[in-house]
Order: C-alpha cells, then structure tokens, then sequence
C-alpha cells in the first residue's frame, strides 16, 4: 500500500497548513469587505430617504 504524499513530506504539510491559512485569512477579508460595503449601502439608502 502507498501512503499519502502528505505523509511522507513534511514540506508537503507545511504547503497545505499555509494555504489553508491563506485561504481562511481571505474569506475573513472577503466577509469584512462585504459588510462593509452593505453597511454603506444602508446609510446610502438611510440618508437617501431623508
């Protein structure tokens, strides 16, 4: 049986944890713009009705 790749290079973990970093640090990124960019559009559409 072959074992996984991952298993036999402690590189290939190592590549794996940053890139799973660097994903989640994007999506906290994405999910920070996206808030706000709504929060915008609701004092937009606040001040807007005034």
């Amino acid at each position: 049986m072959n074992k996984s790749s991952t298993a036999a290079n402690p590189q290939a973990t190592k590549d794996e944890k940053s890139k799973r970093k660097a994903m989640l640090v994007r999506a906290v990124i994405y999910i920070a713009a996206t808030h706000v960019w709504a929060a915008f559009l609701i004092l937009l559409f606040t001040l807007g009705k005034h």
